[in-house]
């Protein structure tokens, strides 16, 4: 837990809670830490290799109505990108045209990332402020953050300052595999399936021969 994730998180009301399950005390100390340092929270090298390293986040804003919204953000690994120790940022692809994400940053620029990694029950939660940055706007910008492997049309960047981020404790985090973490695992089985079938197509033809 970075210094300042306390002192955005854990609210009056979330301590109240936290009071009724006797772990006040513990994350008060984190809190009061945080409020007693100003500015940002930097990325460690951690941060920065796990962010570098995932195909997708899900990402949180708030609408002018009060209402969260949550949006799931994927593309091959390499989409989302360390800019420098307080800043992550991203492609963003054309989609369905709704736009929800974008008009809430508009709005109000604070958000929240979540990123997961499945298979060695990882999760990474990041407080921060949004800056979304059209084509139009700065096309050498946008037009770095594009992939040529990757067939999608970059209508802007989301830049986010970050603010402060928890690892997650990895209990209830269910594991889950990628096709491409599969074949890691799959590809010896499946060599091994491939001697099996042509030493029993070998066999049958010892026996077709009567051998």
């Amino acid at each position: 837990m970075s210094k300042h994730y306390g002192a955005i998180a854990f609210t009056e009301a979330v301590r109240d809670v936290q009071r009724d399950h006797g772990s006040h005390a513990f994350y008060d100390r984190k809190r009061v830490q945080g409020t007693a340092v100003p500015g940002s929270d930097a990325l460690t090298e951690d941060e920065k290799d796990y962010l570098a390293e995932r195909d997708s986040f899900y990402l949180a804003t708030v609408s002018e109505t009060g209402w969260p919204y949550v949006q799931f953000r994927g593309s091959p690994i390499g989409f989302l990108r360390v800019v420098d120790d307080h800043t992550i940022g991203w492609a963003d692809f054309r989609g369905n045209l709704q736009y929800i994400s974008t008009g809430n940053v508009a709005g109000d620029n604070r958000v929240a990332l979540i990123a997961t990694d499945y298979l060695h029950r990882r999760r990474l939660k990041i407080y921060g402020h949004a800056r979304v940055v059209a084509a139009e706007q700065d096309p050498t910008l946008v037009g770095s953050f594009a992939d040529p492997a990757y067939d999608a049309v970059v209508e802007r960047v989301v830049l986010v300052t970050v603010e402060a981020f928890d690892w997650n404790c990895p209990q209830h985090i269910t594991e889950r595999f990628t096709v491409e973490e599969l074949d890691t695992y799959l590809a010896p089985l499946r060599g091994q399936l491939a001697a099996l079938r042509a030493e029993n197509a070998q066999l049958r033809e010892k026996l077709d021969r009567g051998e």
